[in-house]
């Protein structure tokens, strides 16, 4: 089971950015590819030069998330940030520094400032649907859950 410790870790081992590279397309080769019907505009994140799609699934005390796009290496960075909040309640995703984590990463300095954006974009979406499951708004949960 991967953990964003196991993640940091991995990062860590790895000897230059070529080889964090092959990384991250790994973790995005197994992400399922989402269906035609899964990549609806309501879930698509905009920001993101990519196709991303994320669709929360809120249950009772956590909110899920799968995750897509059509780009290769940015279904590696879908899949850091998705492992970031797995499993989490929504005040604990709205408590994470994400950008502590990215720096721990080092993804910060090493992906290009349009893929960066795309990935806060995601973030933003992220902790979005986090608000919405605290005000009891998460009306997404009909659609998805």
């Amino acid at each position: 089971m991967m953990s964003i410790e196991n993640l940091i870790d991995d990062f860590s081992f790895l000897d230059g950015w070529e080889d964090r590279y092959r990384y991250l397309i790994e973790l995005g080769n197994k992400l399922p590819h989402f269906s035609d019907t899964q990549k609806r505009e309501e879930w698509k994140i905009s920001g993101c030069q990519s196709q991303v799609w994320i669709i929360p699934h809120f249950e009772k005390n956590t909110i899920h998330f799968e995750g897509d796009s059509d780009a290769i290496i940015v279904r590696g960075i879908i899949a850091v940030v998705l492992e970031i909040f797995k499993d989490k309640s929504a005040q604990e995703i709205l408590d994470i520094d994400v950008e502590e984590i990215f720096d721990k990463l080092g993804l910060r300095e090493h992906i290009t400032p349009n893929r960066r954006n795309g990935m806060l974009s995601m973030v933003d979406k992220i902790k979005y649907y986090a608000e919405q499951a605290l005000k009891g708004q998460n009306e997404y949960s009909r659609i998805s859950g």
